[in-house]
């Protein structure tokens, strides 16, 4: 009788998977790997992946292999990815934050294995030729370059495209700069961040997404200033540890929300307030400057 409950739990729960993702249109089925030990972590993975008619996770935990089904025309493997790391699990593409991996119940406490890769130095070749030489150090050059690029320069850059459009109190312009940053935060490599960037950037990456998609769906400059504000406190929180390759200025206008103040981040020292525009342009401070 216990053999044939258990066949009968089985075929249950495969029939439920199967219902789940049938429900899923466009459907897309990949595999990767997820680090995690027991029962729990499986329960608390597919609860973090799981999207409700949009994305369906099952995770074994003997194989440590999750099989992802999705639509591929609402999200991707690395939105449900960055959702199951926020929860506290690495897998092959994102790592769960420290902090957040300290909070999983012993019992859950999976080895990490996995570290953030770091660019990787070109030790060099000897060229026997003049010329060889030269053209292998322009290409050197080259690679420095693009190496040292942040990963994260083109959320930067639109964001202050978006902030260049509320000095303008241009709500539709505002909202084009907002959606532009939306995919620059969704393409950022993870695996091309520091440490420090990585813990970072998991914190504030959701909180970011969620006001830029606010700017992005109203034209009225009004709302979208007061999205500007969090969405500013966040990338404050980015920049702040991330290398910059010219001085940013972190400035405050004490009259924003009341007289409750409010910050934002400028490329340039003099003051443009975003929060009034020409209402009250110069209105503010710099309070840092970020190098």
């Amino acid at each position: 009788m216990k053999s044939i409950s258990k066949i009968l739990m089985v075929i249950t729960v495969l029939l439920s998977s199967i219902n789940i993702f049938a429900q899923i249109k466009n459907a897309k089925t990949e595999t990767i790997k997820i680090y995690g030990n027991c029962d729990m972590c499986k329960s608390n993975i597919e609860k973090a992946g799981n999207l409700k008619n949009i994305a369906q996770v099952n995770w074994n935990k003997d194989t440590k292999i999750a099989t992802l089904s999705y639509d591929e025309k609402k999200t991707n493997q690395d939105e449900i990815l960055k959702r199951i790391a926020l929860a506290g699990y690495d897998s092959e593409k994102f790592l769960a934050p420290d902090d957040v991996y300290a909070t999983l119940p012993e019992c859950c406490q999976y080895k990490r294995e996995l570290k953030p890769i770091a660019a990787v130095k070109d030790s060099g070749m000897d060229m026997k030729s003049e010329h060889g030489n030269h053209n292998h150090n322009e290409m050197m050059m080259g690679n420095s370059t693009q190496q040292n690029q942040s990963p994260l320069k083109s959320v930067f850059e639109n964001y202050f495209s978006l902030k260049d459009a509320l000095i303008k109190s241009d709500g539709n312009s505002a909202s084009t700069k907002a959606s532009a940053l939306i995919k620059a935060i969704q393409n950022v490599d993870m695996t091309k961040l520091s440490t420090e960037e990585h813990t970072v950037w998991m914190k504030v990456m959701k909180d970011l997404a969620f006001d830029a998609e606010h700017i992005s769906d109203t034209k009225d400059a009004l709302h979208q200033r007061d999205h500007f504000t969090s969405l500013s406190e966040n990338m404050y929180k980015v920049m702040k540890v991330t290398k910059q390759d010219t001085p940013v200025y972190y400035q405050h206008c004490p009259m924003f929300n009341n007289g409750k103040g409010a910050n934002w981040l400028s490329k340039e020292e003099v003051v443009k307030n975003p929060y009034y525009g020409s209402q009250m342009l110069t209105c503010g401070s710099t309070v840092e400057t970020l190098k």
